[in-house]
């Protein structure tokens, strides 16, 4: 459908021979848990390393992780996250991602 405009009022005009494929990639959470084992130091370094997070961001999300048992660290692709939580595991943290 494509919008006009005329005299203050809306008007639509509806295009029957406009075919569109979207495709639509899911959203996901890659998800941080709170174990007993690593510090919040190494927490917070790895998400600055890993996820690209601000030094306030990865504090803030190591709180959240401490208190609640688990936090969504980042939102993305399925595709974009498996190398972060990859990287996650690897350095011994907890990480999964939802789906």
């Amino acid at each position: 459908m494509n919008n006009i405009f005329r005299n203050g009022s809306t008007q639509w005009q509806t295009n029957e021979d406009t075919d569109l494929d979207v495709v639509v990639e899911e959203i996901h959470n890659l998800i941080v848990w709170n174990d007993e084992v690593n510090t919040f130091d190494w927490v917070i370094e790895s998400l600055i390393d890993v996820c690209g997070h601000s030094e306030q961001q990865a504090e803030q999300c190591a709180m959240i992780i401490h208190h609640s048992g688990k936090y969504a660290v980042k939102r993305g692709t399925f595709k974009a996250l498996r190398t972060q939580a990859e990287a996650l595991i690897d350095r011994e943290i907890q990480a999964t991602i939802d789906y």
